[in-house]
């Protein structure tokens, strides 16, 4: 019997995609820490949860049956960080901030499976 990740784990199936596509993004940023005119960008994962949720099933775009992608609904939530902390080359990544929000997502996603 096939396992039917929606039904076991509900919400939270859609909030561990999201986390893991948010974790990806924020490792961009810090990836970026030193390249000039970098802006950093960040999803408010509640937004992005919602549109997942108000949609039904997110819109499969899959290169293998057991792909699961929300990249329509992630890509449409992702925006530029404001920030306040300017360098002279245009870069906005605040390395101190991406490190704290990606603790922060690692941690959420490991709630979300326990």
């Amino acid at each position: 019997m096939a396992l039917d990740l929606d039904s076991y784990l509900g919400i939270h199936a859609k909030a561990l995609i999201a986390r893991d596509q948010r974790a990806s993004l924020l490792a961009n940023n810090l990836a970026n820490v030193n390249t000039p005119n970098f802006k950093a960008k960040d999803v408010d994962f509640n937004e992005l949860l919602s549109a997942s949720m108000a949609g039904g099933s997110p819109k499969m775009d899959v290169t293998s049956p057991g792909h699961i992608n929300l990249a329509q609904d992630f890509n449409a939530n992702v925006k530029f960080r404001h920030t306040n902390n300017y360098s002279a080359d245009g870069n906005t990544v605040d390395k101190d901030v991406e490190t704290a929000e990606f603790a922060r997502n690692a941690l959420n996603y490991q709630a979300s499976l326990s």
